[in-house]
């Protein structure tokens, strides 16, 4: 998905805003020079993940590590973790269990501090509780292909999104049992998003054989992934991508994909037409 001029703004406004507490104005301005540069300098198929990505090098090179969300990761992990089982009755009480767990999965997708201005727990709790539906002809079409599909690959996103993405994973393993289940990760610590360790922080790992993308960037970017990694993309029978920076990424891209997110940015509420923090779920 290409960088609009309004994303471009909002990208170079983030920064700004994130070297705002760098106390040494000509290092402040260094940044934000290069940070121009790697706009303007952008291929035309470069994602909004590749950019801030860029971003992140150049910061790491000019202040040293970025801002640290392992708290927070953790905290949103435990918040998920506590209510794992109430959801999962909930998930296995309800008429269509693949469906609900669709949709708590999508609801997860919430806990995003790279899209979101600020994340608030009660909102995530009544978002939970609130009345949800799939796109019927989606779902179907979805449900069409895990029948008698060999693998399915999951492109995870956040934390404590993942433990909803995990009961998603385990209701697809009891409906097509005999589904190859693997679950894609950050291949280094950016923003709240999974690494290896979260997944094994939250058990995801026993649900599904764990794989990177390779860097710390959030979203797939083909091209960046390993040899394994791309073979395991390339041949899935099932791709379900989970979040706003996996779409940005991918969008466009020659294999068919399923897309779970919850629009969080102006941008995605004026692409699909619909309300701040509406879900979808659509396939290109």
């Amino acid at each position: 998905m290409r960088v609009s001029s309004d994303c471009e703004a909002c990208l170079y406004n983030r920064q700004k805003n994130r070297v705002s507490v760098i106390t040494d104005p000509k290092k402040r301005s260094e940044y934000l020079d290069g940070v121009r540069e790697i706009l303007r300098t952008r291929d035309a198929g470069d994602s909004s993940p590749f950019m801030v990505y860029r971003f992140n090098r150049l910061y790491r090179s000019m202040f040293g590590t970025a801002p640290d969300f392992s708290g927070v990761k953790k905290e949103y992990n435990d918040l998920a973790l506590s209510i794992e089982q109430q959801a999962y009755d909930m998930i296995k009480g309800s008429s269509d269990p693949l469906k609900t767990a669709l949709i708590y999965s999508r609801k997860g997708n919430y806990i995003d501090f790279g899209a979101m201005a600020s994340v608030d727990k009660e909102v995530f709790i009544e978002l939970l509780n609130k009345d949800d539906s799939l796109d019927e002809d989606t779902y179907r079409a979805f449900c069409d292909e895990c029948t008698g599909a060999e693998s399915f690959l999951l492109l995870c996103d956040n934390c404590g999104e993942i433990v909803f993405d995990k009961l998603l994973l385990r209701v697809l393993r009891e409906r097509f049992g005999g589904m190859k289940l693997y679950a894609m990760v950050r291949g280094g610590d950016v923003l709240n998003d999974v690494t290896k360790e979260d997944a094994a922080y939250t058990g995801l790992d026993k649900v599904a054989e764990i794989i990177t993308n390779g860097r710390a960037i959030s979203g797939v970017v083909p091209y960046m992934l390993g040899a394994e990694e791309k073979r395991i993309f390339d041949n899935a029978d099932v791709v379900l991508s989970k979040g706003q920076g996996n779409y940005e990424a991918l969008s466009g891209y020659r294999k068919k994909i399923y897309y779970s997110f919850l629009c969080k940015c102006s941008m995605f509420t004026e692409r699909f037409s619909v309300p701040p923090l509406t879900g979808m779920f659509i396939k290109e």
